[in-house]
């Protein structure tokens, strides 16, 4: 039997509740496969820790990271400590020191869940987003000067470099490749951006020389929102910059149905560090405790994290199962059911376990 170590970090919000789901539904399905065990070791990083002692995670934390096979993260960010302060204390410095370059956020609507575009349905929208996610626009470069006064500037740089952008190329068009509609479409702003949106249109042509089976476009990222809108049928895979990618996923997942069923993987293309996988819903502060998250995004992610993990037939059963309780109509309130977080997941676990029987 084949056992994998999963750092577990639930953090904050709706976090522990997504995490607690996620984790009963993968232990379901290991006793399920028989093939496969999960260790799991919980890190209780996070905001509150930060009121604790000053800081989201250890000093050493990547390091009791990086042994692990998969980190399994909840949520991060908290009503009363700055944003900034609670993304760079605890995911961004795992990705960056990780060099999860790849963030990888597939949307399509799932049976039972009404899209918010009209006349769309299951199947017409089935996208897979790839975001930069080491540099561009989040790279964290810049600086604050003169601060109190008149005169106080503050700079924010994107950095494009020949590595990074050649890379998340290179992986967005083998992604598209392995897809039945073997379609790309790169995100750009170059008609304004006449330095870095240039070098990453320059790139994308080069790399698309090497990917002659790949069929690939080009639209501005103002257009894309309107694409995504008026036309989702012409969209399959998608490749955009660290900010682009993170609006436009954010977007795909409304349209979809709810933030709530958009899962999220931080790749390591080179498998040297631990991939991250997590929803993209955030810690949802509104409705924490309140036992009404939708765990669908994190069933999704750990989908995605068993398909890394070499784990394929769990990670269709997964599906398989996600599907049949939307289609049944257990639904959460963001998407127009009555359903708990603990109803859809007893209905997972339950559709897990009757497969096959």
């Amino acid at each position: 039997m084949r056992t994998y170590r999963i750092a577990a970090i639930p953090a904050d919000g709706i976090g522990p509740e997504v995490i607690g789901a996620g984790l009963e539904v993968l232990d379901a399905l290991a006793t399920r496969s028989g093939q496969f065990a999960l260790q799991v070791e919980t890190h209780d990083w996070g905001s509150a820790r930060y009121r604790r002692i000053g800081a989201m995670m250890p000093e050493d934390g990547l390091a009791q990271l990086k042994s692990a096979d998969a980190i399994f993260f909840g949520a991060v960010g908290a009503p009363d400590i700055p944003d900034h302060i609670t993304l760079w204390g605890l995911r961004l410095p795992i990705c960056q020191g990780f060099d999860q370059y790849a963030n990888v956020r597939p949307t399509r609507i799932f049976p039972g869940v009404e899209s918010k575009l009209r006349d769309v349905g299951p199947g017409d929208l089935d996208w897979l987003i790839i975001r930069e996610n080491s540099e561009g626009e989040y790279a964290g470069h810049g600086g604050r000067a003169h601060r109190g006064l008149p005169e106080e500037v503050a700079t924010e740089t994107a950095i494009f470099t020949r590595v990074g952008v050649e890379r998340i190329m290179r992986y967005a068009f083998e992604r598209a490749r392995a897809r039945p509609r073997k379609l790309l479409t790169v995100v750009t702003k170059s008609n304004a951006q006449r330095h870095g949106m240039v070098f990453w249109d320059e790139i994308a042509a080069l790399v698309a020389a090497d990917y002659p089976d790949v069929t690939w476009d080009k639209e501005l990222v103002d257009a894309m929102t309107m694409r995504m809108v008026g036309k989702p049928r012409s969209i399959d895979t998608v490749v955009a910059t660290n900010l682009h990618a993170d609006i436009l996923s954010d977007l795909a997942a409304a349209l979809a149905g709810s933030v709530g069923l958009a899962p999220t993987g931080n790749i390591d293309p080179q498998r040297r560090f631990p991939s991250m996988f997590e929803p993209i819903h955030g810690s949802a502060f509104d409705i924490t405790g309140k036992g009404i998250a939708n765990p669908v995004a994190t069933f999704w992610t750990a989908s995605m994290m068993l398909e890394h993990l070499g784990e394929p037939k769990a990670a269709a059963a997964l599906m398989t199962a996600i599907e049949q309780v939307c289609a049944a109509g257990i639904l959460t309130p963001d998407i127009g059911g009555t359903a708990t977080t603990r109803d859809v997941t007893r209905a997972v676990c339950d559709a897990i376990r009757g497969a096959n029987a």
